[in-house]
């Protein structure tokens, strides 16, 4: 879509200044620098899949007498599960906004404390009004991650290998799923631990290892594309001449010259209404595939897999204490989708893979459906049905962050992340939870079955969008998919 090509009035201005700093990022080689990005900031989804997990699978021993809370199941994997992503949601907002402005760095290590404190709060809980409010300030933490991490990845990781290293990343929430799934089995076990302190001590579990996570996020720095942006182009050419010597050293070599520079005008903040003005002016269409991506993937994800521990107990009489086996096998396959097929999406391109993984997946789901609505799947073929369905949707979940947070100006990344995240999270996971726990508490099968085909046609739709809108963004530069605002003469605006 064609827009006006004269430069972009620009609030705040504090000079102007020509950097080669994208282009001296995006050739660096793979090296330990990297990895300590991917580990500093990638390990926050680990907590989030530990944290969402412990939840899901200790919701019927919340509900059993003498667990030390007065809630149903349903309310666990209902409300809060609801309150959970309401928090996430209005946490991306708020912490979307101030880390386009404040940077990076500094909202990373904010939000991780939010969650920590947050985390550390439900462990205590003692009544379910408590319970209730601290999942939602936990889910407020989480949120303003997405925000900071996505954001702060993608400008950090070079071109040829963003799309694997974020989908890699968002992905990791599953390993984290996986470790709670197998800790719900101890902690709920009352010949080890009685029924008012397993659940607890899993939550406490997960503030200690948010501790470590706080520790190594120490040494993440700040975004040099942010910094350059924001009236800090010393520190972010001083950032970058140290890192490229750190890898020369690594790798024994001089590296090649940067690709080209790039002329900003220097910016201290950017209003709400440049940043709506933008996503949903010059971009519309790739407005409507974030949309679209997140919608999909948030009703199949926060509808289903919070109340998955319920249905096996509602429908197969698997016993409380041995949910967690069954979900650890479905988030081995869910992290094994991105980490086989990451690689795809920097190689075959953006459209092929979100629109196959997208379309696979919500295939697969309706067969899933038919399956059990016909009685003919057991807990164990249950399960993996779900493998399957969810080794593809994993990987397509994760290109919907992928997507969002590199196919609009730098100047605008983390509130898109926030934005897309916020509204599609609201529309799947707010809803979604409370109307499938509502389905899954009446018994019948078929109600449940009907859950599952709500995900299944919004997965498919979302696949569709992106045959037709999804950018061609592989190993391209960020400035290349999207003109940041602040550049000296702005080109017209591909909406594509």
């Amino acid at each position: 879509m064609a827009s006006d090509s004269s430069p972009v009035p620009v609030p705040g201005t504090t000079g102007t200044v020509t950097t080669a700093v994208p282009a001296r990022l995006d050739r660096l080689p793979w090296s330990r620098w990297h990895w300590m990005i991917v580990i500093g900031l990638g390990t926050v989804w680990i907590l989030d899949g530990l944290e969402v997990t412990i939840v899901g699978n200790v919701a019927g021993r919340l509900a059993e007498e003498g667990s030390g809370l007065d809630i149903t199941a349903a309310q666990v994997t209902g409300v809060a599960a609801a309150l959970y992503v309401a928090g996430a949601c209005s946490g991306a907002l708020f912490f979307g906004w101030l880390t386009d402005r404040y940077g990076r760095k500094r909202l990373f290590m904010v939000t991780l404390v939010v969650y920590l404190g947050a985390t550390a709060m439900t462990a205590l809980s003692f009544e379910s009004w408590w319970f209730f409010l601290f999942r939602f300030l936990t889910g407020f933490g989480i949120g303003g991650e997405y925000a900071a991490i996505n954001s702060a990845i993608d400008e950090l990781i070079p071109s040829l290998y963003r799309g694997r290293v974020d989908l890699i990343i968002n992905g990791s929430y599953w390993l984290g799923a996986i470790g709670g799934a197998l800790l719900s089995v101890v902690m709920l076990d009352t010949d080890i631990f009685p029924k008012d302190l397993g659940w607890r001590l899993s939550f406490a579990l997960g503030v200690v290892l948010g501790l470590v996570v706080l520790l190594v996020r120490r040494h993440v720095p700040e975004s040099p594309r942010w910094q350059f942006i924001h009236g800090r182009s010393e520190e972010a050419e001083e950032l970058v001449t140290s890192v490229e010597q750190r890898i020369e050293r690594e790798k024994g070599e001089r590296l090649p010259p940067p690709a080209g520079e790039i002329t900003v005008h220097q910016r201290k903040s950017i209003g709400f209404g440049l940043i709506a003005t933008t996503v949903f002016g010059r971009y519309p269409r790739r407005a409507f595939l974030g949309l679209s991506l997140f919608i999909g993937q948030a009703f199949l994800y926060n509808a289903i897999t919070f109340g998955f521990g319920t249905i096996l107990t509602t429908f197969f009489d698997v016993p409380t204490g041995n949910t967690g086996y069954y979900f650890a096998v479905i988030a081995a396959g869910n992290f094994l989708g991105p980490l086989l097929l990451g690689k795809l999406f920097d190689t075959l391109g953006r459209r092929i893979m979100i629109s196959s993984t997208y379309l696979l997946s919500g295939m697969l789901l309706f067969g899933t459906a038919w399956l059990f609505d016909r009685g003919s799947l057991t807990a164990t073929t249950m399960t993996a049905c779900w493998c399957v369905v969810l080794f593809f949707a994993s990987a397509g979940a994760s290109s919907a962050y992928l997507t969002v947070s590199e196919v609009f100006p730098m100047e605008t990344r983390a509130m898109a992340i926030a934005f897309f995240y916020a509204l599609g999270t609201a529309a799947g996971g707010i809803s979604g939870p409370l109307i499938f726990a509502d389905l899954t508490a009446s018994g019948v099968v078929g109600d449940t079955a009907l859950a599952f085909r709500i995900g299944a046609a919004l997965m498919c739709a979302a696949g569709i969008v992106a045959v037709f809108l999804a950018v061609k963004a592989e190993r391209r530069s960020l400035e290349d998919i999207a003109e940041p605002l602040s550049v000296t003469k702005a080109a017209p605006a591909d909406s594509r």
